[in-house]
């Protein structure tokens, strides 16, 4: 088979039109480019139907109902979104015989929404995606699609993912006839499970963060008024960053201001973050204002800190600045990245390393080193990444016909 002019199914793990940019979209993005995908939205429950009122809420209103095929179209013509009905609210209850009975009514009123929204017979010939949705495990039992796929793309960390989601997830990567990880360590893990996993990395959407490059792109005006020169993260600010390793870094740099850009977890950043005269918090930023925002970093940091879930961990932001063309540092949480950006990016073990590792990084960002940047993000875009998936998709195929 050649996965092209073919159905496929996606189960994000994202909403389509959350405020970020998600690897589930991105792939269903892609694939319409020559299939006819269909991305089922993340399920709201009937709590969510209860307490949410908000414009994304009142957008998919009309397609909970019954009545409805839940078919949402997009502005990419093969790409269409599915809305489920609300399902039952079930996460707070303990792993138990009746959570595991609950769960297979919400998964069979999601593949009752597929099956109305497509076909069962277009199902059958279909290629079914669970793009990290580890929740919905037995969804693929509902729809005996041609091909199941799970796409691992992180680890569970948060006891509310895995509360019940160690098991799910087992479940899930044990029956996918495939199984592609975006990092090494995830790869190492779950192929002790199933011998068909695959490892693909995370890349970066290269046409969006070279816009930073654009002479007449202006400087994000959270920016503006911030002395130079700019240390920045743009990402979440939670529970990955090495607050320690960064608090003495920050202490060591004071003619430097440390910018980051993102909603904060408060839980996790220590008080004196918030006195430290050359410390900014700007905010979650919107995801089309990120090439303005990078384009005001002089060094752009990935301060993420080395536990025992660190290499998992592949993030789509140090392509995204290495496509900005911006210098890199990092701390070495994982050392598997340094295969895919060469000398291009300096990986640190101590806050000193940090430090000279940026004072030298703006000493010596030359032309020449950032089209080097450019060309090794170029390496890893997300064309190329899912160019990969497509053809391990249909090698796939073609083992189970």
């Amino acid at each position: 088979m050649i996965l092209k002019d073919s159905v496929v199914i996606i189960l994000g793990i994202a909403k389509y039109d959350g405020p970020f940019e998600s690897t589930s979209y991105t792939v269903a993005k892609y694939l319409a480019k020559d299939n006819d995908v269909y991305y089922v939205d993340y399920p709201y429950t009937w709590k969510d139907w209860l307490t949410k009122k908000d414009n994304a809420y009142l957008k998919r209103k009309p397609l909970f109902s019954s009545k409805s095929d839940g078919i949402l179209p997009t502005n990419i013509e093969r790409l269409k979104i599915i809305i489920v009905p609300p399902l039952l609210s079930i996460n707070f209850l303990k792993e138990s015989a009746f959570y595991r009975y609950l769960l297979s009514i919400n998964e069979k009123i999601i593949a009752c929404r597929i099956e109305k929204a497509i076909g069962k017979q277009s199902i059958k010939k279909a290629v079914y995606i669970n793009s990290f949705n580890f929740h919905y495990p037995n969804l693929r039992k509902l729809l005996s699609p041609a091909l199941s796929i799970y796409h691992c793309v992180d680890p569970l960390i948060l006891w509310h993912d895995r509360k019940h989601g160690v098991i799910s997830e087992k479940l899930l990567v044990k029956e996918s006839d495939l199984v592609i990880c975006t990092s090494r360590q995830l790869f190492e893990e779950k192929r002790r499970l199933n011998p068909a996993t695959y490892f693909i990395p995370n890349a970066a959407d290269l046409s969006h963060s070279s816009k930073a490059m654009d002479p007449s792109l202006v400087i994000h005006n959270k920016l503006r008024s911030i002395p130079k020169p700019i240390v920045g993260y743009f990402g979440n600010i939670e529970r990955r960053i090495d607050y320690k390793l960064l608090s003495d870094v920050i202490k060591a740099n004071t003619e430097m201001s440390f910018v980051f850009a993102g909603p904060v977890q408060e839980s996790y950043v220590p008080e004196e973050f918030y006195t430290l005269q050359n410390v900014h918090f700007i905010g979650r930023i919107p995801y089309e204002d990120m090439p303005a925002v990078i384009k005001g970093f002089d060094v752009a940091i990935i301060p993420f800190k080395k536990d025992e879930v660190s290499n998992t961990i592949f993030p789509l932001k140090l392509f995204e600045y290495l496509g900005a063309g911006k210098p890199v540092v990092a701390t070495d949480f994982n050392l598997d990245l340094k295969e895919f950006t060469m000398d291009e990016v300096q990986y640190c073990s101590s806050a000193d390393d940090f430090s000279a590792a940026i004072g030298w990084s703006m000493d010596n960002d030359t032309e020449e080193s950032r089209q080097r940047r450019i060309a090794i993000a170029a390496e890893n875009s997300w064309d190329k990444r899912l160019s990969q998936f497509k053809l391990l998709i249909e090698q796939s195929f073609n083992e189970n016909e």
